[in-house]
């Protein structure tokens, strides 16, 4: 990859990252141009290009995606998550909305709560299978609530289903951080998924590979240096191959969450890998799952 390759993918990189974490603020055409240090006109087309949408298109996809999620994981009424989507008339929320996920919002609602009840009903028949983890080899089933410090974090981004993507953005950040020497004995390694791979189609599906950094480490090529915000998180442990992930996130939020009175945040939680799948037996590897919740 040319330097200017590199240069170009880490100016639109800032740009994405600058749109998840504003969407609710003002994104025009030139305040985005400029984040990316391009002219407003050449800028629409290289977004285009690098990305596969417009810039309104992937504006609109992701505050519909962020909708969605509100729509099948909190009480927020139909008209609230349509205005926070940005639409101040019910009936064009709806119509974009059905037009992205082939649904109405409040059918979209009332189905996906009952095709995750049946997707846990289908994973775990009796409840016993989920208490007991050496029958399914996949979940410990302990959740700790407690308030978590922000962690400023280097990533790297690859798009794509998930099993394909982490493996890139993993080497990626192996490539760029290995030879600087930032992995240390208090390194975390931390993943982010920020699309539910339910509502999402697979090419789409972000995901960043992150590793703790101190202060005086800087973003550089396709590395982002950013924060993963503070705050009340629940967090359980998933005991097994990575494969077997959605068994625990399925429990966790269609069968833990709905009984615990809180409302998760909207806001992507984060994976913390707790030890090293070069070394460790599938069946022993541990993974951390941090879900944020809303302040009571």
């Amino acid at each position: 990859m040319s330097e200017t390759e590199k240069s170009y993918r880490r100016r639109m990189l800032t740009v994405l990252s600058h749109i998840q974490e504003n969407l609710d603020g003002e994104l025009t055409l030139e305040g985005l141009s400029r984040i990316a240090g391009f002219s407003r006109f050449h800028f629409h087309r290289i977004f285009l290009g690098m990305t596969g949408e417009t810039v309104g298109a992937h504006i609109r996809r992701l505050r519909l995606t962020r909708a969605a999620w509100r729509l099948e994981f909190t009480g927020a009424s139909v008209t609230e998550t349509g205005l926070e989507a940005g639409y101040d008339a019910a009936e064009a929320f709806s119509r974009a909305f059905k037009a992205q996920y082939g649904e109405s919002p409040s059918r979209f609602r009332e189905y996906s709560r009952k095709r995750r009840r049946e997707r846990v009903a289908e994973l775990f028949p009796f409840p016993e299978d989920f208490l007991n983890h050496n029958l399914k080899g996949a979940v410990a089933v302990d959740v700790i609530v407690s308030r978590k410090e922000a962690l400023r974090v280097a990533c790297t981004r690859a798009v794509g289903p998930y099993a394909q993507s982490a493996k890139e953005a993993w080497g990626k950040m192996m490539a760029w951080a290995g030879p600087k020497g930032l992995f240390g004995p208090s390194t975390r390694f931390i993943g982010v998924g920020y699309d539910n791979p339910n509502t999402t189609a697979p090419e789409l599906l972000r995901y960043d590979a992150c590793v703790t950094v101190g202060p005086d480490v800087d973003g550089e090529g396709e590395v982002v240096v950013t924060e993963l915000p503070g705050g009340e998180y629940a967090t359980v442990v998933h005991k097994g191959p990575y494969e077997e992930l959605e068994k625990t996130y399925m429990w966790f939020y269609g069968v833990w969450l709905p009984q615990s009175g809180r409302e998760p945040a909207v806001r992507p939680g984060y994976e913390v890998y707790l030890n090293d799948p070069c070394t460790t037996a599938p069946a022993e590897l541990l993974t951390e799952i941090n879900m944020p919740l809303e302040e009571k």
